[in-house]
């Protein structure tokens, strides 16, 4: 799938193409509800769109916004779009599958941007400042039997990752898929600002899988 970004729109790279590919082998057909939280471009919402599901993407980006329904009707696809951050535009509504590739590099400074393209990937301090959030209210959004997909680094810890998802209640919580590569530019970046310790030149990328 061929995507335009607008200017301060972060494009997808390998992580959400991932995500897309397990997207693509859950039972996300006609009468499914999708939900694709911190979307950027799209991918996500856009996939499950073409799968058959109803969906919906949610990112506090207003540039991001207007590039999903621009991707959307590029390929004819429905998706509703909503702006605000993780769940809150959401409130009360269920889903069938939650998606996210959230922010999720370390930074340099303790809170979330603001604004500017770096609320697409600045997270904190230990890059879990979105993830968390997400880990802890996805329950409240899944139908019974429904799937949970999020990806993220190996860097910002897996095994918190799985036993939050446990905490909150969550079944089969497994990691679906697991890639070791070079650390890329943007974990880079901020390894030169000290965040992330030098001597780290791999991270694993992977996909975590939990179901209500």
């Amino acid at each position: 799938m061929k995507l335009l970004t607008l200017p301060g729109v972060f494009a997808p790279i390998s992580d959400s193409w991932m995500l897309a590919n397990a997207i693509r082998e859950e039972a996300v057909g006609p009468g499914r509800l999708a939900l694709d939280v911190c979307s950027g471009s799209g991918v996500l919402a856009l996939t499950a769109a073409r799968c058959g599901a109803t969906s919906t993407a949610v990112d506090v980006s207003r540039r991001a916004l207007l590039t999903i329904r621009l991707n959307a009707a590029r390929h004819r696809l429905r998706v509703r779009t909503v702006r605000g951050r993780t769940f809150a535009p959401v409130a009360g509504e269920r889903f069938d599958l939650i998606a996210s590739n959230p922010p999720y590099v370390p930074s340099s400074r303790p809170d979330l941007p603001r604004y500017g393209a770096s609320r697409a990937w600045e997270a904190g301090h230990d890059g879990r400042l979105v993830l968390d959030a997400l880990c802890d209210a996805a329950p409240a959004h899944l139908r019974p039997g429904g799937v949970l997909l999020l990806v993220h680094s190996s860097l910002i810890g897996i095994d918190a990752t799985l036993r939050r998802l446990r905490l909150a209640g969550l079944a089969d919580v497994e990691v679906r898929e697991r890639v070791r590569g070079p650390l890329g530019p943007l974990m880079r970046a901020q390894q030169a600002t000290g965040t992330i310790p030098a001597d780290i030149d791999e991270e694993d990328v992977v996909i975590i899988r939990a179901t209500r």
